[in-house]
């Protein structure tokens, strides 16, 4: 496949001698650094800029608003789909995919239009550092890259170690209220949490994001309830549906607590801003608990 990919700009094409791995432990070739990227993630996106790369994305996703200078790159579409003619329209070197949006169909459709794929991946916070340092190996710009991977690991050592505790209390994270969608153990927000001294409810669910019954809430019975919205008033909307239930733990004690904040789930460097911001609502939230 690495081959057919590599080969097909031609027989008068430069050998391959710029070798990189993705975060699938895929090995790319190229002639040398990539200079033209597609980037089909807003988080990808913002980890090219971190790692010195954003001035040579040529296309991007929707959403992708982080850095600001992202919003001037060309749109070629979302996780729902992607526009392949506008794509290779851009003459991309790479395009840089996350695995968790895209299907490996959908994947290999862009490889056989003859454009090398690099499959990005953050699933923790410890991620980001790792990922960020790959994309310096492929770009040519591991100083730039190591010195952004270094500064967020610094960060994320400092948040575990401030907020570690022995005994966590457990969080539900709902995103949806009807029915109500939780997330899973999978998801970086659920690492984010364990990293403000908390465990979330769900933990041992793999799926992204399970529908639970209020039956097995309540069999639970979370010490804080986070709802996970898009907007303040949905997420006060859903915390209000809880008080009619006093009997919960978290509603006798008033942890509740409205999260909106899209960096989380956009899986970029300020994932870590993200949590930094979590953690101290969390903490204010139990200060002030009944």
């Amino acid at each position: 496949m690495l081959c057919a990919v590599v080969c097909a700009v031609g027989a008068g094409a430069a050998p391959a001698s710029w070798q990189a791995r993705d975060d699938e432990g895929r090995e790319l070739a190229f002639a040398a650094p990539p200079q033209r990227i597609a980037s089909l993630s807003p988080g990808a996106t913002a980890m090219l800029f971190a790692a010195g790369g954003g001035a040579r994305i040529v296309g991007t996703s929707d959403y992708s608003d982080e850095p600001a200078a992202a919003r001037d790159i060309a749109r070629i579409g979302d996780s729902h789909g992607f526009d392949l003619e506008k794509m290779l329209a851009l003459h991309p070197d790479v395009v840089v995919a996350w695995t968790g949006a895209f299907s490996a169909a959908q994947l290999l459709q862009i490889e056989r239009a003859g454009l090398p794929v690099y499959r990005h991946r953050v699933e923790r916070l410890d991620d980001l550092p790792v990922a960020l340092r790959r994309l310096g190996l492929l770009l040519g710009t591991a100083p730039t890259a190591n010195a952004a991977a270094d500064a967020l690991q610094v960060r994320i050592a400092a948040l575990r170690k401030q907020y570690q505790r022995p005994q966590k209390p457990r969080v539900l994270l709902q995103i949806w209220d009807h029915p109500v969608y939780v997330l899973g153990g999978e998801q970086l927000i659920s690492d984010a949490i364990e990293s403000c001294g908390y465990q979330n409810l769900y933990a041992e669910l793999r799926a992204a994001a399970p529908a639970v019954s209020l039956e097995s809430v309540a069999a639970r019975d979370p010490d804080v309830i986070v709802a996970v919205a898009s907007d303040e008033r949905s997420a006060q909307a859903w915390l209000d549906q809880w008080r009619a239930l006093p009997k919960l733990s978290a509603v006798t004690h008033g942890r509740l607590l409205p999260f909106v904040d899209a960096r989380l789930s956009r899986l970029g460097p300020e994932a870590v801003s993200a949590t930094e911001s979590l953690c101290a609502q969390l903490a204010a939230n139990e200060r002030t608990a009944k």
